[in-house]
């Protein structure tokens, strides 16, 4: 017997008929074929797959068959998205599936009724399609029914779970697991669905808290692709080549901002495309309404940010077009895998640089894809601000906790942190009357913590963030992008500069209450223009830039503008070696100065030129791929300890730590210590260190 044949009879019948005679496969893809033997014995697992290869199929015939073989009832399985969108494009399939045997689904979030969450809670769903948020308002919500709905739960699918784990989300889905495991009956089987990770095995034991898990299928989907690039200069020039190529085709163009988003369907328009738009800013029945008409239209375009990156459909695509590049080969490959999913089609991408770091970049990412490389993802550690909102959450979720028992749970959810800092964290908690503590050492929520946190039901504790840590830009009352706070710089007497929208910018002022960036135009000077990124970028992917600087090799076919400006920005760098960094002298205004070409990432060359600064090497400023020193750079006498930093570096991560969400729970070093996790790359900065400038006249 075959292995897809032994996968296939292990099914339960009427799953297996409804394969053959209701949808009309022939078999089943190998991923899935493989995820039916751990998921029907219970066991937790990462199913990997290609975009569009199956993985939602992989996890929903096998936990079917379960269903059905177990006789399971009530609501017994949550699906968990990153986004309300992506519920909504999955229910109709899912309800699909499970109507098919019987069985129903449901969905709830904040856009729901409270009427359709009524009949939700009188009737539960055999499987219900949720948010991290949604199910964190279920288990603390004063109305018992609520959390009641949910102690029958035998097992939780994480889609896209790689946009969760990166950031303090995943610490949230990781927590709310080990509290549904705490309250239910029965033990809770974990799967995630992946397409683009490098670290699978280490994020799903992580996820389900060391207990046994496992791999299944492979995420990678080759490097057979038709990739091109481009340069264009420009977002007009964008939209002048996109309404020229592909006519007849449905296109999906991605940006990386909302404000280029709009502008580039507006010259579309201009031009006669049928264009639609999809970001956030958008209302959902607009965003709905744009994603259906495209999905029904045979020749458009849909201009989107990465909002239609996760799996949404988008009907039969025919070409995916990047505007200058995203910030990881993940995110490309995602984007990408939206093509080539009709039979005979191969996927493609058309990279349209309109700055040379957007060919850089994109060149680079192209490279380290057709190398197999995909980045790992780290949950952020000293995630101290989480400890300090799940104690919140527990406390209303249970209407009071033991001390002794909060701290050991917290412990235990949050393990590896050290336990004393978890014991500070609830002492300042109850300090600042945040939380209270009884003399019989139960713990509830104090005035603070109901005036801070109370409002609309405790909308806020349902959430673990506020919004990105981005800060605005802005140019007089116009709003120019978005910039990540580690390219503006932590010294506001040597001012950063920044390139958005195609122009050059300083920075005069930060409003960090507002999150809001002031600048002034000011004239590009000197050479590599691409210099000034508004996004911090990875070690990886800056070497990558840099070995693209030395040998031009771009395993993609490049247009003859994109040729000539990236042998140009070759030859403006002849000094470059791929084994040491680069020093060189120039001068500015009369004035000399030492540039150091460390191409580390925003996050390393933060702590170099913050250890600099308290040495003779005075650093003047930094970005993703240079130091800008005062005198000759000799090696840096010493890398400061973890968490160590200048007077004006501490100041700079103690304005990020501010913007924490919880962070009124937290004493400064514990804010501070977040934010280093999160901003710093310390092994990016210890090979620079350890390697040092070659200096160069």
């Amino acid at each position: 017997m075959s292995q897809e044949q032994a996968a296939f009879d292990r099914l339960h019948p009427a799953v297996q008929h409804h394969i053959v005679n209701t949808l009309g496969w022939p078999g089943l893809r190998p991923t899935q074929q493989a995820a039916v033997a751990p998921i029907l014995d219970g066991q937790n697992c990462i199913l990997l797959a290609p975009t569009a290869g199956g993985k939602t199929e992989a996890a929903i015939f096998p936990l079917l068959s379960r269903i059905l073989t177990e006789d399971w009832r009530g609501l017994s399985v949550l699906y968990v998205c990153p986004i309300r969108a992506l519920l909504n494009n999955l229910e109709p399939r899912l309800s699909y599936y499970f109507g098919l045997v019987g069985r129903r689904v449901g969905i709830w979030h904040g856009d729901v009724s409270d009427s359709t969450k009524r009949k939700i809670l009188k009737d539960p769903p055999d499987l219900l399609l949720t948010t991290p948020e949604s199910l964190e308002g279920m288990l603390i919500s004063a109305d018992d029914q609520k959390r009641e709905l949910l102690l029958d739960v035998r097992m939780i699918v994480i889609d896209e779970m790689h946009a969760f784990c990166g950031d303090d989300r995943g610490w949230h889905v990781h927590s709310i697991i080990y509290r549904l495991q705490r309250l239910n009956r029965v033990p809770l089987q974990v799967i995630g669905l992946t397409a683009t990770v490098g670290n699978p095995e280490s994020l799903i034991n992580w996820m389900v808290a060391g207990r046994p898990s496992v791999v299944v299928g492979e995420g990678h989907s080759g490097t057979d692709a038709d990739i091109v690039i481009d340069y264009v200069g420009s977002l007009e020039n964008a939209a002048t080549i996109i309404s020229r190529l592909h006519v007849g085709e449905k296109r999906l163009v991605f940006c990386d901002s909302r404000a280029k988003t709009e502008e580039l369907a507006a010259y579309l328009r201009d031009l006669g495309i049928q264009t639609f738009v999809s970001h956030s800013s958008l209302s959902v029945d607009e965003r709905r309404q744009a994603e259906k008409a495209f999905a029904e239209e045979p020749n458009c375009v849909i201009v989107a940010t990465s909002t239609l990156e996760l799996g949404i459909d988008v009907g039969d695509l025919d070409r995916v077009i990047q505007i200058d590049a995203p910030a990881s080969v993940a995110s490309f490959l995602q984007r990408m895998g939206r093509t080539g999913r009709r039979a005979g089609s191969r996927r493609n991408c058309l990279f349209l640089a309109t700055e040379d770091e957007g060919l850089l970049i994109g060149s680079a990412i192209v490279r380290l894809w057709r190398e197999g490389f995909v980045e790992s993802i780290e949950p952020p550690g000293n995630p101290w601000h989480l400890v300090a909102h799940q104690a919140m959450a527990m406390v209303l979720q249970h209407r009071g906790v033991d001390r002794v028992e909060l701290e050991q749970t917290l412990g235990e959810m949050f393990g590896g942190l050290d336990p004393s800092g978890v014991a500070r964290v609830i002492d300042t908690m109850i300090e600042r009357s945040i939380l209270w503590a009884e003399d019989s050492g139960l713990i509830g929520l104090g005035t603070v913590g109901e005036e801070e946190f109370g409002r609309r039901h405790f909308e806020s504790i349902v959430s673990t963030f506020n919004s990105p840590l981005l800060l605005t830009v802005m140019f007089g009352q116009r709003e120019i992008g978005f910039v990540d706070p580690m390219t503006i710089g932590n010294d506001p007497d040597r001012p950063a500069n920044l390139i958005l929208s195609g122009r050059y910018w300083r920075v005069v002022s930060t409003d960090w209450r507002s999150r809001i960036v002031y600048v002034e135009q000011t004239e590009n000077r000197g050479k590599a223009s691409w210099l000034g990124s508004s996004r911090a970028l990875r070690f990886t992917l800056c070497q990558t830039i840099k070995k693209i600087l030395i040998d031009q090799a771009v395993p993609a076919e490049l247009s003859s503008r994109a040729s000539v400006r990236l042998k140009n920005l070759a030859e403006s760098f002849p000094v470059l070696e791929m084994d040491t960094t680069t020093a060189e002298r120039v001068v500015r205004n009369g004035k000399a100065e030492w540039i150091w070409w460390t191409f580390a990432g925003g996050g390393a060359n933060f702590l170099l030129a913050d250890s600099m600064g308290k040495d003779r090497n005075v650093a003047r400023s930094y970005d993703n791929f240079r130091i800008s020193l005062a005198e000759v750079p000799a090696k840096v006498s010493v890398l400061e300890p973890k968490g160590t930093f200048s007077v004006s570096g501490a100041k700079f991560i103690r304005q990020l730590g501010r913007q924490l969400k919880f962070h009124q729970c937290l004493l400064e070093f514990q804010m501070d210590e977040v934010m280093a996790e999160r901003l710093c790359d310390y092994s990016g900065a210890d090979w620079i260190f350890k390697t040092g400038p070659a200096v160069v006249q």
